[in-house]
């Protein structure tokens, strides 16, 4: 088997209604649980491991994958709100953009122009 056989092979199994479905499962569990503070992706996967336990394989590391990205997307959704700091040091980048500082520099970059 060549590389492009084993791709679309792999693409096959992914792409499987069960394997999508499972995916967007655990986007969305990942994601309630990534919004609360101090959960991050990882202990997201540590809490929902056993709800992977009685499916096959391939579907609970796809579900495992979607819990991980999912959680990322939730653990940055609290710095999106204004004034709110975020649950987490790796989503702290949108809250740092919109930061008053910021907003100050911008001022004196203008004044200094």
């Amino acid at each position: 088997m060549g590389p492009l056989e084993g791709l679309a092979y792999g693409f096959s199994v992914a792409l499987t209604p069960t394997n999508l479905f499972a995916c967007f499962i655990g986007v969305l569990v990942g994601t309630i649980v990534g919004i609360l503070p101090g959960i991050g992706p990882v202990g997201a996967m540590a809490l929902l491991l056993p709800s992977t336990f009685a499916l096959q394989p391939a579907t609970a590391l796809i579900m495992l994958a979607g819990i991980y990205y999912g959680a990322m997307y939730g653990g940055s959704t609290s710095s999106r709100v204004p004034g709110s700091r975020p649950g987490l040091p790796i989503c702290s980048s949108p809250g740092v953009a919109r930061s008053p500082m910021r907003s100050r520099m911008r001022r004196i970059i203008a004044a200094a122009v």
